[in-house]
């Protein structure tokens, strides 16, 4: 049975300007180095600058014939705008200004991640179907995407789902299964200092 592993990272800690920074770049080395022992076939990276210098980061931890590429699915996007009844009252102000047309067009986007990433390997040319392993390096709203879609949650409920930068989830997908979600979130790979950046400032076990 062929499985298709995805391995989820948000980008390193990033400043004002969207550009990785030295403590990002640590990240990343740090998160590199514990992927090197997966089979990597390809590391997707959004077309942000910061996701970008993120991907190259932590594929100098990989051989160096595994390709780095660009996804526009993974790009930074609102993948779906709740109505006023699924809006949590902390949320209530964050969608102000969002039109309908902007709304859907960040939907399609998130439909069009789900149609490319969230599925089972394909065959090869020769009809064989062996396993994929992909990194994902890309924002929190699609990793939360993501995640609300394997677990086949309302559309709504990615809203309560965030990603520390470098933070790294895992989702299997297997024919005739549902996705499994192997982990999520996880820091281990970073040093205390390191860890929960990108989440508002808040006390953290």
């Amino acid at each position: 049975m062929a499985t298709r592993h995805l391995y989820l990272a948000r980008h390193g800690a990033a400043d004002a300007f969207g550009e990785l920074t030295d403590i990002g770049r640590r990240q990343m080395d740090l998160l590199g180095e514990r992927l090197a022992a997966v089979p990597v076939d390809t590391v997707w990276h959004s077309p942000l600058p910061r996701a970008a210098a993120s991907a190259r980061e932590l594929a100098r931890h990989l051989p160096q014939d595994v390709p780095v590429a660009e996804a526009a699915e993974l790009v930074d996007h609102v993948p779906y705008v709740p109505g006023p009844a699924e809006t949590p009252p902390s949320w209530a102000g964050f969608f102000d200004g969002y039109d309908a047309a902007e709304a859907a067009s960040g939907h399609r986007l998130a439909e069009a991640l789900v149609a490319r990433f969230a599925k089972v390997p394909g065959a090869t040319p020769e009809g064989e179907r062996p396993d994929r392993h992909e990194v994902l390096v890309t924002h929190a709203y699609p990793i939360a995407w993501l995640v609300r879609h394997a677990l086949d949650a309302p559309p709504s409920r990615w809203l309560g789902l965030n990603s520390a930068n470098t933070a790294l989830t895992v989702i299997e997908y297997r024919d005739g299964l549902p996705p499994a979600i192997v982990m999520y979130n996880d820091m281990s790979h970073l040093p205390p200092g390191l860890r929960w950046t990108g989440f508002p400032a808040a006390v953290r076990p």
